[in-house]
């Protein structure tokens, strides 16, 4: 007589994994071709963002350089992996032999549509989602896990006699991995075609009309704003090149033809935009420097763009801000929040936009289609909302945004700041007159003063470049006699209130980091 014999753990964790794989492999291509569909890692991913402790942002930065999103990507596919790995063996009895076996296949199904749940309730968050798209795509995500576990542990059931064996035969062996691989480089395909969609369809923009023309151009840039050195940052960051920075996994996909943008709370008139209302008020261009909180000393988290948007004060005065209005708030569509203070645009020069264009081209999708505040002089956590759906006027003491109860300082005034960006560290000039030069700002103070020291030397004043305004960072150059040896270059700027950059070494949080730029190099 012959007998069934069940799959060893191996062959039950491979097959469970493979299920799950092919579940979630489903998942993503569902999402990536259909509009509203979930990611299921996505959607847990954010939650996870969502209710990270205190300083769980800069120990992921710190740890993985930048790749923070990719790195919590990769985790939850992980995590859900292996529960699906130990799901396989617990149903690798398989469901045809007996009461208790039959009861651990469902138990290790039902744990599939356990963790479809977490991934419905999860993306039940995410305002961009169609919770009936999320019902039935992660319903057939289920479905697909038990087939796939069902089928892959049927063919792993080893045939023997009366006599049980140790090990599966080679025939079945063999049939098994074959198997195996093939459902599992099939899933693997899908689930990469359907986040290369979901990519593509973020990176995509759907705009109403041509942007207009703007009613107040931006102050020509000078001739000798841009100096001829190799290697410095050029004046005007290219879009693609531009830092991205936010709590967004994938890029949104906002569709302008139904975005709207109010403006509530401690106002005389609320009012509601749409984009085709932005787009017909007079827009302006203005050159704004930004940075974000996170950005180390020397770091690249900061880059200068042309805006083009409405001025939120001529918003602000047809809301009409009631006395006592001491905050705005920004809203993006999924509910993160900055602030600050209404002082920061009241009786000053502060240019501050409601943007819809970046360097020419309606605003790209990763920063912050179809509208986004660009405001001079502040760090982007507490005013350069992405993808915003709502203006709130309130006061301080009613209200912390996104980052506060995270850790960061409530004001988020950009310090001044400088970077070398040739020599670069480890590189190895020749003696002779070499550039040292890089970029200072200090929006929307300006920059009156950049010096170099070498090694332990006294400060050589740089040569600066013509700004484009007090709002953008200024190119600089010192041009250095360099002898052999090893050297360390060090930088620091003087802002137009005179206020010398910082000399004190202090990591970003909370409020930013502080600390002369320094490079090591060996001149031959």
């Amino acid at each position: 007589m012959r007998v069934m014999h069940r799959p060893s753990r191996i062959a039950g964790a491979l097959a469970g994994l493979i299920a799950g794989g092919a579940a979630l492999a489903v998942a993503e291509l569902l999402a990536g071709l259909v509009d509203g569909a979930p990611s299921p890692i996505v959607a847990i991913g954010s939650q996870v963002i969502a209710h990270q402790p205190a300083g769980a942002k800069d120990l992921m930065v710190a740890l993985f350089d930048g790749n923070d999103k990719l790195a919590l990507n990769l985790a939850v596919l992980a995590v859900a992996l292996l529960i699906s790995a130990g799901l396989g063996i617990l149903a690798r009895s398989g469901p045809a032999d007996d009461r208790s076996a039959a009861l651990r296949f469902w138990l290790a199904v039902g744990g599939f549509g356990a963790i479809g749940l977490v991934a419905l309730v999860a993306s039940f968050t995410d305002p961009l989602v169609s919770p009936w798209l999320a019902i039935g795509s992660l319903a057939l995500a289920v479905l697909v896990a038990w087939q796939v576990l069902a089928y892959l542990l049927r063919v792993a059931q080893r045939r023997a006699g009366r006599r049980p064996v140790a090990e599966m035969p080679d025939w079945s062996r063999r049939r098994f991995l074959g198997t195996s691989i093939t459902v599992g480089g099939g899933a693997l395909a899908a689930g990469v075609a359907g986040r290369f969609l979901l990519n593509i369809r973020g990176d995509s923009v759907a705009s109403i009309r041509p942007l207009p023309a703007p009613a107040t151009t931006a102050p020509p840039i000078p001739g000798a704003a841009a100096l001829d050195v190799a290697g410095v940052s050029p004046l005007v960051t290219p879009n693609r090149d531009f830092y991205r920075i936010d709590t967004q996994l994938l890029t949104p996909h906002l569709d302008a033809r139904t975005w709207k943008m109010t403006v509530s709370g401690m106002v005389d008139h609320e009012l509601t935009f749409t984009y085709d209302d932005l787009l017909s008020m007079p827009l302006h261009d203005e050159y704004v420097t930004i940075q974000c909180v996170s950005n180390e000393v020397g770091g690249d988290l900061v880059g200068n763009a042309g805006w083009r948007g409405v001025y939120l004060s001529d918003v602000l005065d047809m809301a009409g801000v009631q006395p006592g209005a001491t905050q705005i708030v920004g809203r993006a569509f999924d509910g993160w929040t900055c602030g600050f203070p209404t002082e920061w645009l009241t009786g000053s020069d502060r240019r501050a936009l409601i943007a819809v264009a970046m360097n020419g081209e309606p605003l790209p999708a990763a920063h912050g289609f179809p509208a986004r505040l660009i405001v001079p002089g502040l760090y982007g956590y507490v005013s350069a909302t992405k993808w915003l759906t709502n203006i709130q006027l309130t006061t301080l003491e009613a209200f912390d945004a996104y980052w506060v109860p995270l850790g960061w300082s409530k004001l988020g005034p950009i310090k001044t700041a400088s970077r070398i960006d040739t020599p670069r560290a480890g590189s190895s000039p020749a003696a002779g007159t070499v550039p040292v030069a890089g970029v200072a700002w200090a929006p929307d103070r300006g920059i009156s003063r950049v010096e170099v020291q070498v090694d332990d030397g006294a400060w050589q004043a740089a040569d600066l470049a013509a700004a484009i305004s007090d709002a953008t960072w200024v190119q600089w150059v010192y041009r250095w006699g360099a002898t052999s040896g090893r050297h360390t270059l060090r930088v620091r700027a003087t802002d137009g209130d005179g206020n010398v950059q910082v000399a004190t070494p202090q990591e970003p949080a909370p409020d930013g980091a502080t600390g002369y730029h320094e490079v090591t190099i060996q001149v031959s």
